[in-house]
């Protein structure tokens, strides 16, 4: 059997019923029949990520896309879980409506005049209630970060949270000279030819440098987002003048790449 396709798809309802087709037991998409929560857990990460990407590097156009994508996410677990007999897609957005006017009492509740850090402290405190009243105490100060986090986010969630009870240093120089003593003990295990010293010492320079990110107010994830991309654009310097050479990779000295490197970055 087919289905008629929804006349209307500007609206919620429209995609909520192109996603029960496709899971309609008979005349539904044999591959989105065989899914379920967990395997398809990989592609809320994968289409975040392309969210991301598009507001960094893509148009207009390729924001909305992915935004689709996204929320074609949310829809496949909200089907998966009415089916259940769980929740539905109308939960997921009650839900995240009462806790959205629940964290931002001073715009729903009363006008106290909260800047952006004092409502961070407050939604902190509304969140931490919200998980008491639910019974999901935690016990240690770390508790409760998502261990499927990447690494760099999470480091700077766990220093953040270390911070809130004091473990931190007075200002950003206290990182960096943190950082100068890791760096010795990294150069000190290399030397050492110690694999297990290297892998632990290298962990501790990254995640010092996680909470340098902190102390300095900056997003870990996108500064090495942008750091990773400069570092593309300026490769692809060294790759052209590799190429208009005429001569291979294997040719060339590393002071040759190097200033073809030099070139691409004084261009910019």
């Amino acid at each position: 059997m087919a289905f008629d396709p929804p006349s209307d798809r500007r609206s919620i309802e429209g995609l909520r019923a192109i996603m029960a087709n496709l899971r309609a037991p008979e005349g539904g998409c044999p591959w989105d029949l065989e899914q379920d929560h967990r395997s398809i857990a990989s592609y809320c990460l994968e289409e975040a990520y392309e969210v991301v990407d598009a507001i960094e590097n893509g148009t207009d156009r390729d924001l909305c896309e992915e935004l689709g994508d996204l929320l074609l996410q949310v829809v496949f677990h909200a089907q998966m879980a009415a089916e259940r007999g769980a929740f539905d897609f109308d939960d997921v957005v009650e839900a995240i409506s009462d806790k959205m006017v629940r964290r931002h009492p001073h715009v729903f509740d009363s006008d106290d005049g909260r800047d952006a850090d004092g409502q961070t402290a407050a939604w902190e405190e509304i969140k931490a209630q919200e998980k008491a009243e639910r019974g999901k105490t935690e016990d240690g100060v770390l508790d409760g970060i998502p261990v499927g986090l990447p690494a760099l986010t999470r480091a700077e969630k766990i220093a953040k949270r270390a911070m809130k009870v004091g473990f931190d240093w007075p200002d950003w120089r206290g990182v960096t000279a943190k950082l100068r003593e890791e760096l010795a003990e990294v150069e000190e295990a290399i030397l050492e030819e110690d694999e297990a010293h290297i892998r632990e010492e290298v962990g501790d320079f990254l995640f010092t440098a996680a909470c340098l990110t902190r102390a300095t107010r900056l997003d870990g994830e996108t500064v090495l987002r942008e750091a990773n991309e400069k570092f593309r654009r300026r490769f692809a310097s060294v790759e052209a003048g590799v190429r208009d050479s005429g001569r291979s990779w294997e040719e060339h000295t590393l002071d040759q790449l190097e200033a073809y490197w030099a070139a691409g970055k004084a261009k910019e």
